[in-house]
């Protein structure tokens, strides 16, 4: 049997984002992935259905497998003919026993590839405001292992040459050694009033920053509980942060918000909340499906002709009505001459992104306001076409008629209960792990609390944040109270309430 292929990838420091895209490449083309404890959970969600996944992480405390066989690992799956992509923090020949690892690929025959990460020894320090290099401080910084055993006869560390230098002193993996490190520096001529920096789950919303000097900083970490990972920088760089510290800066930093729109849509509220320094939670209550009777938004198509008004509710509405549009051998030349209403603007451009030209959308966007918009624009005795949501309110339809239009309210679509981990959904919530949960609709209100078996008492201290009024009546309805309801019902608007009031 021909041998495999190993990739030896740098996951980069912690936020799944600095992945290279080259590192993105091999972890999607891997049989199997050997991953480490600091790799971003995120990142396994590149992976193949398919592909094998070994846990291979070490900490302080005990290693899951040890290096050797870790080695083992990565021979004997190559030697099966699989790609292997092995996964480590950071970069792999940075502290990183890439080098070992490779070693030992050229011993068996196995061919292999590197791919460089970012490493924390950079990237840290820079997620905290903290430059290691600097044209008014410092033209070079050191990267030392803060690993090595304070009791070691025969040190690898210069210290005097370290304390002599005026480079940017950066440990890797030294809290455990934080006094000693300050002590070794010190005796050996460094002035014990320079500023050190403690950057603890650095690039992550966890991320803590100390600040301190080396004559106090340890006492400062015992105070504040500081433990691995960290990265410690030595140098007078640090006290730049006070004025370029940005990370921890932005609106949503540090808050964990579960997203419940269906898996499809879920991306553009969870790419908000990134942006502005949160975590999305993804647990897609609900699915968007065919509806229940689906010859009904059929066989209006084919009479489209009758209809002067054609109402869309929702995105999904235009998706699955122009799906049904396409099926029939149409196209949105047979909407010649009809009138089209939105209720929002981002429904509006769902339709002028397929050719379509909205002729109204109300100031609010809710169903009495398309009806009291439309109260000076229909006549008595006209068609008008709605295509939304089978389980949507009668109250449209109704007050529509109630004007003298005919109505034929048709089901585009249905909502279902999503695919989602209703075990790790309770779990996160009994681990106080998240912050807020956002509501974008009825249907996600009542189908979160489904998976919650309706006990509200796993929201305690979450703060809730619905889209609009009809998805915060829905949740009283329920017995659930709504901390923020957006001022505009869009997903803008919910992101909008979540910066005013997710830190209140």
């Amino acid at each position: 049997m021909r041998n495999g292929y190993v990739y030896l990838v740098g996951a980069g420091p912690g936020d799944p984002k600095l992945l290279t895209i080259k590192g993105a490449e091999c972890i999607a083309k891997a049989e199997v992935l050997v991953y480490d404890r600091l790799v971003s959970k995120d990142l396994l969600k590149l992976v193949k259905p398919e592909c094998e996944k070994i846990y291979a992480g070490k900490s302080p405390d005990g290693h899951t497998l040890t290096q050797t066989e870790i080695n083992e690992v990565l021979v004997h799956k190559a030697k099966e003919g699989k790609i292997v992509t092995r996964l480590k923090g950071g970069d792999p020949f940075v502290f990183g026993r890439g080098g070992e690892e490779a070693e030992e690929l050229v011993e068996a025959g196995i061919a292999f590839e590197v791919v460089p990460g970012i490493t924390s020894a950079i990237a840290v320090p820079a997620y905290a405001g903290i430059p290691v290099t600097h044209r008014d401080v410092t033209s070079s910084f050191t990267v030392i292992t803060g690993h090595e055993k304070p009791a070691k006869d025969d040190s690898a560390i210069s210290w005097e040459s370290l304390a002599k230098s005026k480079s940017t002193l950066i440990f890797l993996m030294g809290m455990e050694n934080l006094e000693v490190i300050c002590q070794k520096l010190t005796e050996n001529g460094l002035d014990p009033f320079t500023p050190v920096g403690l950057i603890q789950w650095g690039t992550r919303i966890e991320q803590r920053v100390l600040i301190g000097k080396l004559n106090d900083i340890s006492t400062l970490a015992h105070q504040e509980k500081f433990t691995n990972p960290a990265v410690i920088i030595v140098g007078h760089v640090v006290s730049l942060r006070e004025k370029l510290a940005w990370f921890e800066n932005r609106p949503l930093f540090g808050q964990r918000i579960i997203v419940t729109r269906a898996r499809h849509q879920a991306s553009i509220l969870s790419d908000s909340i990134v942006e502005l320094g949160g975590e999305p939670l993804e647990f897609p209550v609900i699915e968007i499906a065919q509806p229940s009777n689906p010859h009904l938004l059929r066989e209006a198509i084919n009479n489209i002709r009758i209809f002067s008004w054609i109402v869309f509710t929702s995105v999904n509405g235009v998706e699955f009505f122009i799906s049904e549009l396409l099926k029939q051998g149409k196209d949105i030349r047979e909407l010649a001459g009809i009138e089209i209403a939105a209720i929002g603007p981002v429904t509006r451009k769902a339709l002028e992104g397929r050719g379509l030209k909205v002729a109204y959308v109300p100031e609010e966007y809710k169903a009495e306001k398309v009806i009291e918009g439309l109260a000076s624009l229909i006549s008595p005795g006209q068609h008008i076409l709605l295509a939304r949501a089978e389980e949507a309110r009668n109250i449209l339809p109704e007050a529509l008629e109630a004007l003298g239009a005919k109505v034929q309210d048709v089901p585009a679509y249905k909502t279902l209960l999503g695919e989602t981990d209703k075990a790790e959904l309770q779990r996160v919530l009994q681990a106080k792990a998240v912050d807020a949960v956002t509501f974008t609709s009825s249907s996600t209100v009542r189908n979160f609390m489904q998976l919650l078996d309706g006990n509200k008492a796993l929201l305690q201290g979450v703060k809730t944040f619905s889209i609009g009024p009809i998805t915060s009546a829905t949740a009283r309805d329920l017995g659930l109270d709504i901390d923020y309801e957006a001022q505009e019902y869009t997903i803008d608007g919910l992101v909008q309430a979540l910066v005013q009031g997710v830190k209140s």
